[in-house]
């Protein structure tokens, strides 16, 4: 439907520019966006940490294994979810290339985001050669709200130093630094900008991202923009695919067979507000490791410090409460 259009478009501009209808800088080459469709689910994947926390590579190609099972398009490893900062850059890359080789045939997105150019290209570099299929690059976080330009440049020149399609952070609550429309005006030159991710749950923030950039792929990062994304062909990277990966897929396989996805994304937030109103203040880290746990059977994982661990309480309601959700269905 919408993606019919698109292409139906294109082949119409492509064709105008062939006959000489249209200026010679009106067409640029394709965007790179790292998958064949845009319209995937993606999950904000944890890292998983012994109860000393120390990175598990086990459990990690446990995880991979997991969310491969539940029928997740693709996983996005060391964002937000997992825990980026907590980590040395040696671990970050040891994490990618644990990931990496158990990608299991999904699509793999790295976070090379650091607080500098310099470590942030290093690790950019490393998950392209060891073949992510994209980055998700949060701004150099800390400095508040640095200008337009010095986060132009700081942008312009990751992308002069890897090829793999890019995609731009937005998550301004944590990083204190906005992903706006006039930095991808400034970066739209460079085939492999991808996208971004947005992350501020603003729904209306979100729609103009989507009404600027038709052409990439604006991943919403929160499950209340997930009916604008479908509805206009976007994809979602969902730390919500922690605790409910099945429940996620199941949204864009109904989206993609054409059925109810509505009905679907009802589950998955009814899924979600049962968990968060039993978590007795649970540190959002460590609740979904918990529950990820759960769900697949295996040992607990930890989070890495500064974030605690559950109480005992916390654990025993967050147990209640995730059988009351598989009785649901």
């Amino acid at each position: 439907m919408i993606e019919t259009t698109r292409r139906d478009a294109l082949g119409l501009f492509g064709g105008l520019a062939a006959a000489g209808l249209m200026g010679a800088n009106a067409v640029q080459a394709a965007p790179k966006l790292g998958s064949a469709k845009k319209t995937l689910y993606w999950v904000a994947s944890v890292t998983p940490c012994n109860r000393r926390g120390d990175f598990d590579p086990g459990a990690m190609a446990d995880i991979m294994a997991w969310h491969k099972k539940c029928g997740a398009d693709g996983v996005v490893v060391l964002g937000t979810s997992g825990e980026f900062p907590s980590f040395s850059l040696k671990e970050r890359r040891f994490i990618a290339e644990t990931v990496l080789k158990h990608r299991n045939g999904m699509n793999i997105i790295v976070g090379p985001g650091t607080t500098n150019i310099i470590e942030t290209t290093e690790l950019a570099r490393h998950a392209q050669d060891n073949g992510a299929d994209g980055l998700l690059v949060i701004p150099p976080f800390y400095f508040n709200e640095p200008p337009l330009e010095g986060l132009t440049d700081y942008y312009k020149r990751l992308f002069d130093a890897v090829s793999i399609p890019i995609n731009l952070y937005h998550i301004p609550g944590t990083s204190e630094v906005s992903i706006t429309i006039d930095l991808l005006n400034n970066l739209k030159g460079y085939n492999n900008l991808a996208g971004i991710k947005d992350s501020s749950g603003s729904p209306e923030g979100y729609a103009r991202f989507v009404a600027a950039f038709p052409e990439l792929n604006m991943r919403c990062g929160t499950n209340n923009n997930l009916e604008v994304a479908l509805n206009n062909g976007m994809g979602t990277i969902l730390a919500d695919g922690n605790q409910f990966s099945a429940k996620c897929a199941n949204i864009f396989k109904a989206f993609h067979a054409g059925g109810d996805w509505k009905a679907e994304l009802a589950k998955l937030r009814t899924a979600q507000r049962t968990m968060r109103d039993a978590n007795l203040g649970a540190n959002t880290y460590a609740t979904m490791k918990f529950i990820l746990s759960q769900e697949m059977g295996g040992p607990e994982m930890f989070t890495r410090t500064p974030m605690p661990q559950l109480t005992d309480a916390q654990r025993a309601s967050l147990k209640a409460a995730l059988a009351k959700v598989n009785a649901m269905g």
